[in-house]
């Protein structure tokens, strides 16, 4: 006889103990990411990886698999439903832990984060489903700002992380952490929270449905515009991730000060983030998003400028202060360029949120893996994916400013 998990779930979670499980679900993906930073140059020593730029394909690879899992896992939430959707992709997440943890080989290790970044799509878009279902309104707002004031942590914490348990064991223990809490959480979803998804409610996956909404989608000239733009500025950032161990030790000497210099710039996030919802009810979401665009392009001149001069290594500080606006920047546009995207996708919504993020994703990958091959001990690299997202940003979202604003 089958058994409904769902049901061992009698006494619904408290605001506290939901907050907290899906605070935990949400930062796998930048503890996945941000944890691993340390590691990079031991994990390429250790697979005898003969180019060191190889070893930025630990982030740009595991971002890869996402878009895959962004564009699956949407559509089949609606279909099975949200809690399914999570332990799926938490499942998968998990199998890609173990084999990255016991790999001989890049080649085996990369197919790991691969498979890890797929999966972790799952908890990603399934949580966000459910928190969709379960509140409405200002009520979703405040527990979604309660969920983002922890996940706007793990960037700033997760490196100093990783860099603890490798003075205590070695890379593959990072991978450990990672199983342990995908094994964690799937237990407490599965024995706490209930499907918030009726049967009734429920979309059946159809090839011929998603392929007609798809197309009505991809040939929305603004959504397209603000995915491309946001797939430029998010490759900006994957490149600074890929490259951020080698520019803070290698370049700067950084040693065991990384995690803290990360930390700084990431705070700006945050920050930035506090200060978005402040401004955009009085100057709209377009406005802001054009005037970061424009600031992020004269930084990234500027930055651009001053690694030309200084043979590719600017002065420390001033590569702090400048990363430090960029990274303000960062935060004002994906919100804003993300909300802007899905205000057009009417009825497709679910379809829209995964095709959108997971196609900037596969833009975001393109520009961090082809420019990541020019990285040789230089920030010129980085600074023209930064001008790149600014200028490209800029001029896609001014030249669809007067185009229709139809609902796909």
């Amino acid at each position: 006889m089958a058994v409904d998990h769902s049901a061992r779930a009698e006494k619904p979670l408290s605001t506290v103990e939901f907050i907290a499980l899906f605070s935990l679900i949400t930062s796998l993906t930048a503890a996945a990411t941000d944890a691993m930073l340390p590691a990079l140059g031991e994990i390429g020593r250790t697979l005898a990886v003969s180019d060191a730029k190889n070893t930025q394909l630990v982030i740009s690879l595991f971002v890869f698999g996402m878009v895959f899992g962004e564009l699956l896992f949407g559509p089949l939430s609606d279909a099975i439903g949200r809690r399914k959707t999570i332990l799926l992709g938490l499942a998968i997440f998990c199998a890609g832990t173990i084999l990255a943890m016991t790999a001989s080989s890049m080649e085996q290790m990369l197919l790991g984060r691969i498979i890890q970044g797929f999966g972790v799509s799952g908890p990603k878009i399934g949580s966000r489903a459910l928190i969709r279902d379960k509140f409405s309104g200002d009520e979703m707002a405040r527990i979604m700002s309660y969920i983002y004031m922890v996940f706007v942590l793990v960037p700033m914490l997760a490196p100093a992380f990783g860099q603890l348990v490798m003075s205590v064991a070695d890379w593959r223990a990072i991978f450990l952490v990672y199983l342990a809490l995908g094994l964690i959480v799937s237990l407490w979803l599965m024995t706490r929270q209930r499907e918030t998804l009726a049967v009734e409610r429920r979309i059946p996956l159809s090839l011929r449905l998603l392929a007609r909404n798809s197309w009505l989608i991809v040939r929305h000239r603004r959504v397209m515009a603000y995915v491309v733009a946001l797939g430029a500025v998010f490759g900006g950032k994957l490149l600074y991730l890929s490259t951020a161990q080698s520019v803070f030790q290698d370049i700067y000497g950084a040693g065991n000060m990384f995690p803290l210099y990360f930390a700084m710039l990431a705070s700006g996030i945050g920050f930035a983030s506090f200060f978005n919802s402040l401004l955009v009810i009085r100057f709209g979401m377009e406005r802001l998003a054009v005037l970061a665009l424009a600031a992020m392009a004269g930084l990234s001149a500027g930055l651009l400028a001053v690694s030309l001069l200084y043979d590719g290594q600017p002065p420390f500080l001033l590569f702090m202060l400048i990363c430090a606006a960029e990274f303000f920047c960062f935060a004002i546009l994906f919100s804003n360029l993300n909300a802007m995207a899905m205000q057009f996708l009417g009825r497709v919504a679910g379809l829209g949120a995964s095709l959108t993020s997971g196609l900037s994703s596969l833009i975001a990958v393109i520009i961090a893996v082809v420019l990541g091959r020019f990285y040789d001990l230089s920030v010129v690299p980085l600074s023209v994916a930064f001008l790149f997202a600014g200028i490209a940003g800029f001029a896609l979202v001014l030249l669809v400013r007067s185009s229709s604003s139809e609902l796909v």
